[in-house]
């Protein structure tokens, strides 16, 4: 049987003309957008609609008048910690302000779309499917094409459902189109960044970390930008960067659409690439080649401990770094915090009511690493998935049918879906710790009280790994859906207390019950109970792995 590495990418199309290359594109769409049907409405309404309710009328509730957000706005431009992690304010005005931190957003769709490009084009080569694809009358770019249509049409819908949020807030539509136009440049400039990806290797583990070094370079070359320039002009590095030109188009700060433009190019350039890319590799490949392996392997791989691995290593250590940069960004922005609230009365009230200053970063702190605990979730689900994926490869079966038992094999991945994510909450604690204690100086006050309020995510974070198991365990086909369960876990988080939701549903949750550390006292309780719940779903797909065929 022909290999599908060995096999020439050709259909029907290359004897056809050039129009019949995308023959079947809009039924591959129907099937993208039915298979999808539930991530994709999810990611672009979670991308949207908190724009308006959750930073506009914020930030209008806490700053009255315009001395109180220059204040804001001067404390902010001033901060290189702040600049880096959101770039500057640059008007003072309740739109500019507003969605200052909303920047954020930007790259969160860009995540969004990258995924969505990788899984229905790298992704369906890697299993198969497209192959089967190939060989009916569908067109040779229409995949990639129909995978652009989603992510770009999805980018698009949650630009202009933001635009309309922020709108509804109570500010000038005009600035609330430009912020959403932005937003959906960023993400779809990384969809084409994705499409490049998705030609340059063989797998879609790969290529996703392609494009996220892509995403992660240019953020950083925006952040680092930003911080240079605080309180003084823009660095030309935004100027290299899809996020910083989101940012500069400025909204409410004379929304400069030109700006767009530079979207609108980089994404032709881009497509245009992937498609000569596409041309020229064989069904599939890679455009890189794969390295090959030692001619033997070595005895860290003599069991299925090290196999794991060598499989897991990668994501770890790109997890522990990006949750550690966090961690430091978290420390230096953390002291003073209740500066950028400025001297109004609102603001001297709000600070008084939640306890001082003092008190006030301690509730950051705890938002803060609520976010890193998130962070720590979706690596946890991602270490855990990679039970699926082996056996859906069928390269499990071939583990098993040696001397290694079901039960070591899941445990060997286990080990870092549940210790990945304590390492990387301990490193994000240890740093901002460090670094909010050095600028108080108190580092031995500070440090015990973060590094606590860092680890006390983790029973929230093994819930999320015990549902992915059990799931793996009992039905492996919808283990994917690990990731609904932890789209509808921050979907309560981020949207629960300003829709209305009845409380039995905000306590579906696991991180609203944790204790609020430091700015509570500890409690063992919930603590406690989360661990069981996640300790008896592990043990149920555990149970139901042992049972179950493989495939």
């Amino acid at each position: 049987m022909t290999t599908a590495v060995a096999r020439p990418y050709r259909s029907f199309a290359e004897s056809s003309g050039g129009s019949a290359e995308f023959a079947g594109l809009w039924r591959l769409l129907r099937l993208y957008l039915r298979r999808d049907r539930i991530v994709a409405p999810l990611w672009v309404l979670l991308l949207s609609l908190p724009l308006g309710n959750v930073y506009i009328k914020s930030i209008d509730k806490v700053y009255s008048g315009p001395a109180a957000l220059a204040s804001f706005a001067h404390t902010v431009n001033t901060s290189p910690a702040q600049l880096a992690m959101y770039g500057p304010i640059y008007a003072i005005n309740l739109g500019a302000c507003g969605v200052w931190k909303a920047g954020m957003f930007h790259t969160l769709l860009a995540v969004a779309t990258i995924l969505t490009v990788i899984r229905h084009t790298r992704a369906e080569e890697e299993t198969g499917r497209e192959e089967l694809l190939a060989s009916t009358r569908v067109g040779r770019l229409a995949n990639l094409t129909a995978a652009l249509l989603l992510a770009c049409g999805g980018a698009l819908l949650a630009g202009l459902i933001g635009a309309a949020s922020i709108a509804g807030a109570g500010v000038p539509g005009n600035g609330a189109l430009a912020f959403g136009l932005a937003e959906a440049g960023s993400g779809i400039v990384f969809a084409a960044v994705a499409a490049v990806a998705a030609q340059l290797s063989a797998g879609a583990r790969t290529a996703r970390g392609y494009a996220f070094a892509v995403l992660a370079v240019t953020y950083t070359l925006r952040a680092v930008g930003d911080a240079r320039a605080a309180d003084g002009p823009a660095s030309p590095l935004v100027w290299l960067s899809p996020q910083g030109w989101s940012l500069q188009v400025r909204p409410y700060a004379g929304d400069r659409w030109w700006v767009l433009l530079l979207h609108v190019a980089a994404t032709i350039v881009l497509i245009a690439v992937a498609y000569a890319l596409l041309r020229r590799r064989d069904l599939g490949a890679g455009l890189i080649a794969e390295r090959l392996g030692a001619p033997a392997a070595g005895p860290r791989l003599a069991g299925p401990f090290g196999l794991a691995w060598r499989l897991q290593r990668g994501t770890l250590v790109v997890w522990v770094i990006a949750l550690a940069l966090y961690g430091l960004l978290i420390g230096g922005v953390v002291h003073g915090i209740g500066g950028e609230l400025g001297n109004s009365r609102t603001a001297n009230d709000l600070i008084a009511r939640l306890g001082g200053s003092r008190a006030l970063e301690d509730a950051f702190l705890n938002i803060a690493f609520t976010m890193v605990g998130l962070g720590a979730a979706a690596y946890s689900i991602s270490a855990a998935l990679r039970l699926h994926s082996e056996e859906s490869a069928d390269r499990a079966e071939s583990v098993l049918t040696g001397a290694v038992g079901r039960i070591r094999w899941v445990a060997s991945h286990l080990v870092y879906a549940f210790a990945g994510p304590a390492l990387a909450l301990l490193i994000s604690g240890v740093l901002a710790g460090l670094l909010y204690g050095a600028a108080v100086g108190d580092v031995g006050g500070k440090l015990p009280g973060v590094v606590a309020a860092a680890l006390v995510q983790l029973p929230a974070v093994w819930f999320f790994t015990g549902a992915t198991v059990a799931l793996f365990g009992l039905a492996p086909r919808y283990a994917p859906v690990a990731w609904g369960v932890f789209t509808a876990g921050l979907a309560f988080y981020l949207l629960g207390s300003i829709s209305g939701m009845p409380q039995w549903v905000l306590d579906l949750d696991p991180y609203s019950h944790l204790p609020k550390l430091p700015a509570e006292s500890f409690t063992a309780t919930p603590v406690v109970v989360l661990v069981l719940l996640a300790a008896a779903l592990t043990a149920v797909g555990l149970i139901g792995f042992r049972r179950r065929d493989l495939g």
